[in-house]
């Protein structure tokens, strides 16, 4: 797949966890902190990625840094996506279903931050097993990348959009 340039899109931030983690050594206790972070330009492009650092704001940078590193595209329709999915990663897992224009996006915690940054107005979603944020934000960029539209089947098949929609 193509690396997409960060530098052309106006992309927006949006951090969703915040870990503290601390190390014991000889002289006491060390902390650090963990950001995971989501950018999206609001138009089908949407990444993420893990800051760690030993302040709050250096490991944010670090995280979207991360992010805009590992930045894809989705399959959109209209305002919601082309088919129901599943996405999987480790124990998390997430079920997105497409919604009728109106319905808003009807999601919990990580899977709305990723949602959103990516353009998706009108969703449902659930999540399945685990609810690491981690997990769970890894989970649903997984099933956004599975997706596929009429145009790109058409084509995988060899035949016309009309044929495939009979």
């Amino acid at each position: 797949m193509a690396r997409i340039d960060a530098t052309t899109l106006d992309l927006s931030e949006r951090v969703v966890a915040i870990n503290r983690v601390s190390k014991t050594v000889k002289g006491g206790r060390i902390f650090k902190f963990a950001a995971l972070v989501v950018v999206g330009d609001g138009n089908g492009t949407v990444g993420f990625g893990l800051g760690k650092a030993s302040e709050v704001p250096d490991a944010i940078r670090k995280g979207i840094e991360d992010a805009k590193k590992n930045l894809r595209k989705i399959a959109l329709k209209g305002t919601t996506i082309p088919h129901e999915i599943i996405g999987e990663f480790g124990a998390g897992r997430v079920l997105m279903m497409p919604a009728p224009a109106g319905t808003g996006v009807i999601a919990g915690g990580p899977v709305r931050d990723v949602l959103e940054v990516a353009g998706i107005k009108d969703i449902r979603t659930k999540c399945l097993r685990s609810n690491n944020p981690c997990n769970v934000v890894s989970a649903t960029i997984n099933g956004l990348s599975a997706l596929r539209n009429v145009e790109e089947i058409a084509a995988i098949r060899g035949k016309s959009v009309q044929e495939i929609l009979k």
